[in-house]
């Protein structure tokens, strides 16, 4: 029996998602966000992944079915190679390496000349089916963004669930061997911290600091950089908000942590969001909000390059303030 999802609309329509306008907020600061050039191309291959996180804004898990076709696959990589703007393909999912079209798209997208990155929970590949997949990794010079929320046992397991960070700490001095994260190689590893708790994350440079020391004085493991993301207010983690009676309190504080400065650095400005089954995104929030690209849904098929969506409006909602908090967050890390 698959895992039955829940609404995709039930936090934009919550009563308090929608007392706090981030519109409004863009209009009072005299913020126009629109698109610039799309140089990354970030597709979401499914829900399907062994871990079922309790901050997931996917809410991918292992019974999850859905998963990327053939076609859809074979459509990404026409448009990877009429779009010469794109520069990056960032695969994500659920676990990404799951999908049967994992390996094609990646060696697509190099034949092309794109740089990769794959977004790794690590332990996929101690799975049993998944071996030579670092090796394919490494083989591809794939960027690797993996998911590290602490360094220590407790808060991993604890939000990650039982035994995760250790088969965690196994896959990076896997990783390590093969050569990621080592100063004289072109192999990159980048651990992803997100908050235990309803906080901001703390500032992300001297974060990477600690991280660096600890992982290496414990487990002799290297890294290139940490990226700290804050928790989005959206599905799995919108869920346990509720369930505590924090949702407010949490909007709240990205409310009043919002940070005008930091919306161009926004992700959504230079980046398309592609679903599991073709549909096009602003980016993977608002995918799983199911929230259309601004005026109308349109999919892979209705286009022949990406170019068309430059220089357009973005579509916003509430969750929007998880980006623009603090030192603001995005895929690569905090903004500022």
């Amino acid at each position: 029996m698959s895992e039955k999802p829940t609404l995709s609309v039930t936090s934009v329509l919550h009563p308090t998602m929608q007392k706090f306008s981030f519109s409004a907020t863009l209009q009072n600061n005299k913020i126009v966000l629109e698109r610039d050039q799309i140089r990354i191309l970030q597709i979401n291959v499914g829900k399907v992944c062994n871990q079922a996180c309790l901050h997931c804004h996917v809410e991918a898990g292992p019974k999850r079915t859905e998963s990327m076709n053939q076609k859809t696959a074979s459509r990404i990589v026409e448009l990877m190679k009429n779009s010469l703007e794109v520069q990056i393909l960032d695969i994500t999912g659920g676990a990404p390496e799951i999908n049967p079209y994992f390996r094609t798209l990646v060696s697509e997208a190099k034949k092309v000349g794109k740089h990769v990155m794959d977004r790794c929970n690590l332990t996929i590949l101690l799975e049993p089916g998944f071996a030579g997949l670092a090796e394919f990794l490494a083989d591809h010079e794939v960027e690797i963004i993996a998911s590290l929320p602490c360094y220590l046992e407790e808060n991993v397991d604890q939000q990650r669930g039982k035994g995760v960070f250790h088969r965690s700490i196994s896959a990076l001095q896997k990783l390590n061997e093969l050569g990621y994260g080592k100063k004289e190689t072109p192999l990159k590893i980048n651990l992803v911290y997100n908050p235990v708790g309803q906080h901001l994350p703390p500032n992300q440079e001297s974060l990477e600091n600690d991280y660096k020391q600890e992982l290496k004085r414990r487990f002799d493991i290297e890294f290139n950089h940490l990226f700290t993301l804050t928790n989005m207010p959206i599905k799995r983690y919108f869920h346990q908000l509720v369930r505590q009676n924090k949702l407010e309190e949490y909007m709240e504080l990205l409310v009043n942590a919002f940070n005008p400065s930091i919306v161009d650095g926004l992700m959504c400005r230079n980046q398309l969001s592609i679903s599991w089954e073709g549909n096009v995104y602003d980016c993977d929030f608002n995918q799983m909000l199911e929230l259309s690209v601004h005026g109308s849904q349109k999919t892979i098929w209705d286009f022949d390059t990406l170019q068309e969506f430059s220089e357009k409006k973005i579509a916003v909602a509430s969750h929007c303030f998880g980006c623009t908090a603090g030192s603001g967050s995005s895929c690569g890390g905090a903004l500022s």
